[in-house]
């Protein structure tokens, strides 16, 4: 079983750019699909980003499509989020998500972290 855990989060101005880094405390990501996803507290959870166990890009949302970068490194046993361009609409808080490959639901969610993007 893999627990994800998040890192990266904090205080950024409007425009700024931040990494995310999302790593295990459990088994290793490396055979895991692992996603992004982010949420404010009065909507749903918003999809970002995913990758393959072998690095593969499998989609951005909307939202921050042509401004976010995901990739890993199995080495590392780190799955790494990046987003240029921040805007205030960007403030949430954000999970790492970890599942089977063959499996349509991930199983694994962080406990995230706080992005707070400052006008």
């Amino acid at each position: 079983q893999v627990q994800p855990v998040e890192s990266g989060g904090g205080w950024i101005q409007t425009g700024g750019s931040l990494r995310l880094s999302c790593t295990t405390s459990g088994r290793t990501f490396g055979t895991y699909v692992v996603g992004w996803y982010r949420q404010v507290s009065t909507k749903e959870r918003e999809f970002l980003s995913a990758i393959t166990s072998s690095g593969i890009v499998m989609a951005y949302g909307d939202s921050v499509k042509g401004r976010c970068t995901i990739s890993r490194d199995n080495g590392k046993n780190t799955v790494y989020l990046q987003i240029n361009n921040l805007k205030p609409e960007d403030t949430a808080v954000y999970y790492c998500a970890a599942r089977e490959p063959m499996n349509m639901k991930y199983e694994y969610w962080g406990q995230g972290t706080q992005v707070t993007v400052s006008s």
